[in-house]
């Protein structure tokens, strides 16, 4: 779904560029209440969980595959806010760093990948929270569905692009056509990604999941014939050390998880190119694509520069990758909650 740079003129480009940046300065606002001690290296975490993920593109159909585009899992583990900054930094990594997606495309990229997934995505999971029992499986269930449609609806995104300004003359029915119908089996791998981490991240630590906050059913209790909310029990104090060390511990079991998927497990991911990639070239949609300006770079197509084995240079690619970006996203959402904690500051007023 990276789109290059040549896909769509310099006019659309800009204006979704103006789109993108502010979104992510609406983002920023928004994330300062999204992000609290607990959370801000958390979202860094995902942003490089995301990146990692990004690498292993799943087969879909004959010479075809897909990737997570992440919008879905970011909103509901860090909140839709956060999301779109975890996604747009990812973005903003591999546009610069590796030479994926175009870098006058960034605009476009962010508001297909970043926001048109992460407001689609959070809308239908907080619709779905509200009429499934009030259980973490439903949780689990409510993101599955809300990753599955999120990225047909990015490929939706993209053909309203090619519609307003594609480069090449191809019937927009025809493109509308093979987005969807691709993206929408991409969507199947990005439900099942996006449900078994929410799913594992709820097993350990609920309470870091955005979207599963304030579902526990109150219990109930008759009194008078009418039944009542019982008085909530209270909980056992978590000492500030142990609190500390259960967090410390997801956050390095995440880590260690993305360097391995990064690289070693990138290695095995299909070969084939992507759902736009496929359309494109079927299509003629990339006649008037750009070199990258970034071609170039040590890292360039996810391998190191002057590394001969392919496998080696794969794997020193996603490794730094996931520490660039875990680097570069916990900078930035530390940099939010710290503006979030100078902004709840109590006024000085003596003179």
């Amino acid at each position: 779904m990276h789109v290059p740079d040549g896909f769509i003129n310099a006019p659309v480009s800009a204006v979704s560029g103006v789109v993108a940046a502010g979104a992510i300065a609406v983002s920023l606002r928004g994330a300062r209440r999204e992000l609290d001690e607990r959370t801000a290296p958390l979202a860094g975490l995902v942003a490089a969980f995301i990146f990692a993920v990004q690498m292993l593109n799943f087969p879909v159909a004959a010479g075809t595959s897909g990737h997570l585009l992440g919008g879905a899992l970011a909103a509901i583990l860090v909140g839709p806010f956060t999301g779109v900054l975890c996604v747009s930094v990812v973005l903003l990594m591999q546009g610069i760093l590796f030479a994926d997606g175009g870098l006058t495309a960034l605009g476009v990229n962010i508001t297909d990948m970043a926001i048109v997934t992460t407001v689609v995505s959070y809308a239908v999971f907080r619709g779905l929270v509200k009429v499934l029992p009030r259980k973490r499986r439903s949780v689990t269930v409510a993101a599955f569905v809300s990753a599955l449609l999120s990225v047909p609806a990015a490929a939706v995104a993209f053909t309203l692009f090619y519609a307003v300004g594609g480069t090449t003359d191809i019937a927009i029915g025809k493109v509308a056509t093979a987005m969807i119908g691709v993206h929408v089996l991409i969507g199947i791998g990005e439900a099942a990604i996006t449900a078994l981490t929410v799913g594992a991240v709820i097993a350990v630590r609920p309470d870091l999941v955005h979207g599963a906050r304030g579902l526990q059913q109150r219990l109930k209790l008759r009194v008078g014939g009418d039944l009542v909310d019982a008085p909530a029990a209270p909980a056992a104090p978590a000492t500030p050390v142990a609190a500390r060390t259960s967090h410390r511990k997801v956050w390095i079991t995440g880590l260690v998880t993305s360097l391995v998927l990064a690289g070693f497990v990138s290695f095995y991911a299909s070969a084939s190119p992507d759902g736009l990639e496929k359309v494109a070239k079927d299509q003629g949609i990339d006649a008037k694509a750009k070199k990258h300006h970034t071609e170039d770079s040590p890292l360039a197509g996810y391998g190191v520069k002057d590394v001969s084995d392919a496998r080696i240079s794969g794997g020193l690619a996603g490794v730094i990758g996931v520490g660039i970006t875990v680097v570069a996203g916990t900078g930035v959402f530390w940099a939010v909650r710290r503006r979030r904690t100078v902004d709840a500051s109590p006024v000085n007023t003596s003179v």
